[in-house]
């Protein structure tokens, strides 16, 4: 990732765009980018030498001077294949669950139900971890369950069956 920065802040300048575009149409050496560009050969020297360091540029030597050219591969490639990370970033949902459930849960015990809808199933998400897929649950053992993380398991078990978690028949409980 840091190669990619490094690459983007070299190409962030307008000479050394310029010194691309010159080196776009003909490989050339320091003197006579300097004398296109008005500037000194030792600016044009600076300019380069930070432009190989991020690999946009090759240097060869050429009897007495050394000339330039532009690495193409580079900008062979798409723009989404310069500025995507080589490992996968943390999945954004993920750490949003995980600041949600930091926030409302203390100690394994539910603080207190998230007025937001999204927040909400994210908690009863999780305490719904704590039941078996495909077991049957009466409304007591639901009850007990629930109560491990808050004393409101009326509206806890309620908001699970609303939110599709849990389906209910006849006072028998599941997940879905």
């Amino acid at each position: 990732m840091k190669e990619k920065l490094q690459l983007l802040k070299v190409l962030a300048d307008e000479t050394r765009l310029a010194i691309l575009n010159i080196l776009l149409r003909e490989d050339c050496y320091v003197e006579k980018i300097a004398c296109e560009l008005s500037l000194t050969p030792a600016t044009i020297c600076y300019h380069l030498k930070k432009l190989e360091s991020a690999g946009v540029v090759n240097c060869s030597r050429s009897q007495f001077y050394i000339i330039y050219s532009l690495n193409r591969n580079i900008f062979d490639k798409p723009l989404y294949e310069l500025i995507k990370a080589d490992s996968p970033a943390p999945n954004g949902e993920e750490k949003y669950e995980t600041e949600v459930l930091s926030h409302f849960f203390k100690y394994g015990k539910l603080t207190q139900i998230p007025t937001q809808r999204k927040k909400r199933e994210i908690v009863l998400r999780q305490i719904a971890k704590e039941f078996d897929t495909g077991r049957r649950y009466t409304e007591n053992e639901v009850n007990e369950i629930i109560h491990k993380f808050h004393e409101d398991h009326c509206t806890i078990r309620r908001e699970m069956v609303a939110c599709g978690i849990m389906a209910r028949e006849s006072e028998v409980y599941w997940l879905k």
